[in-house]
Formats: structure tokens, sequence, C-alpha cells
């Protein structure tokens, strides 16, 4: 029998959760949004017109930001 190699995983860069974060007068500050949905520790995503959970999903629309439609 041959001995198969094992799948390789694809390198990405890793996450640089502490510019997540700053501290102010001894007190940690969050500086992105945490998601409604997932709690506390699943920051989302902020785009120009809103915020996104790559977690489970959840969108956001800005103030002053409509939905865009697709154009099917």
């Amino acid at each position: 029998m041959a001995k198969r190699n094992p799948k390789r995983k694809a390198k990405r860069p890793s996450p640089k959760v502490w510019k997540f974060y700053k501290v102010e007068g001894g007190k940690l500050v969050r500086l992105k949004k945490m998601c409604p949905r997932c709690g506390a520790g699943v920051f989302m995503a902020e785009h120009p017109d809103r915020y996104a959970c790559g977690k489970c999903g959840y969108t956001e629309w800005k103030p002053g930001a409509a939905p865009k439609t697709l154009g099917f």
C-alpha cells in the first residue's frame, strides 16, 4: 500500500485581534462591534455601508445606507 500525503492547509495570516482592543485609563475598550446573535467574542466586519458577521451571516445596515437590491 502506498502512503497518502496528508492534506495541506492553506497558510493564512494570523488574525491580529490585538488591533480590536484599546486600553484607556486601565480599562479595556473594544473597537469593533459585537454580533448580537453570536454574543460576546464574535466581532462584526465593518464595510462601507454595513456591518456583517462572518460566523452567522447577520447584517446591520449603517444609518443612511439602504440595502442594495439584486438586479435579477
